[in-house]
């Protein structure tokens, strides 16, 4: 099989899909590896290190799309890559099609399988190539969000983790998934006041008893979340039903609420976003006001630390790649959990989640 690795087009994207390591398997199984020249720049990662060991390193991102079998990606193709996309070839990538109607119909009239990494699980139940970029943005929430608090970058002028005689900023954490545990954790070791809400309340009670004192758990519904926002200077929106759009807990009349300033970092924004007036930014221009609450809404935060999420990402992805090349229907056959990461097949939603979002008949694979 040849397996294809584009350089990753988004903005601000600095990650790569493939480490040398994973050339070195892939060769060493007879698979051609084609990387386009560049690609593993923004990790690090030079050209000379993937072709050491036996990739073909090649300038055109057309040529790779044309000749791989698999392409193995990031992000969701943006829409210059769409007339790229072939019949019978695989996709493997984040794909976060309940976000975006417009994509899901492309990959659809393409033809090709693509796979998701977001909604692959394993034989816990979990979803381990999500896990390690939700880790990443949890704690990149909390970078982010204590910078935009800074009044030169818009915000209200708090420090996270306050100092004697003067109050810590209170953070208050939507989800206590893997984003919202790791954006937890670095908030409260940073010293500020953590309020966690989840509707679970078994993982209520796990994370009041392995968070510090500094950390207090809630559970979540309307009025909770409406007392909250008042005192609010951080909220992280971290609330995840895999595949499916994230739920709107925070309306635009409840910004209103909140002090001044605030700042909302919308981590569920691959999902569509957890808040109502959040919508896509960029490391570029990651941020914007409405009614005065400062909005940080990046869809590719790790993305901005290529090199960690590189190695994070691919240390995870390459099983599946290895086994995605002995073909779909065998390695499907073999793992359920990669077989659930199949979101579009042969023109077809396969994913229940996005067919309900999109009102689609959900096809079986």
């Amino acid at each position: 099989m040849i397996v294809g690795v584009p350089k990753e087009v988004k903005t601000d994207e600095y990650r790569v899909a493939m480490l040398p390591v994973g050339v070195e398997e892939l060769t060493r199984r007879k698979h051609g590896v084609l990387i386009q020249a560049g690609a593993g720049q923004g990790s690090g990662i030079g050209d000379d290190q993937f072709a050491a060991h036996g990739a073909e390193i090649v300038g055109d991102a057309q040529a790779i799309w044309k000749q791989a079998d698999l392409i193995v990606k990031v992000k969701e193709p943006l829409i210059d890559e769409w007339p790229l996309l072939r019949a019978g070839q695989l996709i493997f990538t984040y794909f976060h099609f309940a976000a975006s109607e417009e994509l899901t119909r492309g990959v659809m009239k393409s033809g090709a399988t693509a796979i998701a990494y977001e909604t692959i699980k394993d034989n816990k139940g979990t979803l381990p190539l999500l896990t390690p970029m939700s880790e990443v943005a949890g704690r990149m929430s909390i970078q982010e969000g204590a910078k935009y608090l800074e009044r030169p970058f818009g915000g209200r002028g708090v420090l996270l983790g306050g100092v004697p005689g003067v109050r810590p900023a209170q953070v208050i954490v939507l989800g206590g998934g893997v984003v919202g545990t790791h954006a937890a954790k670095a908030a409260a070791g940073l010293g500020a006041h953590v309020t966690i809400l989840d509707v679970n309340l078994d993982r209520l009670r796990y994370l009041d008893d392995v968070m510090p004192a500094n950390v207090a758990t809630l559970f979540s519904d309307r009025h909770t979340i409406l007392e909250c926002l008042r005192r609010a200077d951080l909220v992280v929106g971290s609330v995840l039903i895999p595949g499916a759009r994230a739920p709107r807990l925070v309306r635009r009349e409840d910004l209103k609420l909140m002090p001044s300033r605030a700042v909302i970092v919308d981590v569920a924004i691959d999902q569509g976003g957890c808040v109502e007036t959040s919508k896509p930014t960029t490391h570029s221009k990651p941020t914007y006001l409405v009614d005065d609450i400062v909005h940080y809404c990046v869809a590719n935060m790790p993305g901005a630390v290529g090199y960690t999420s590189t190695y994070a990402l691919c240390n995870v992805t390459l099983p599946y790649v290895l086994q995605l090349t002995r073909g779909l229907d065998e390695a499907i056959q073999n793992n359920h959990g990669l077989g659930l990461g199949v979101n579009i097949h042969r023109g077809e939603v396969t994913n229940p989640a996005v067919a309900e979002t999109f009102g689609l008949t959900c096809a079986r694979t």
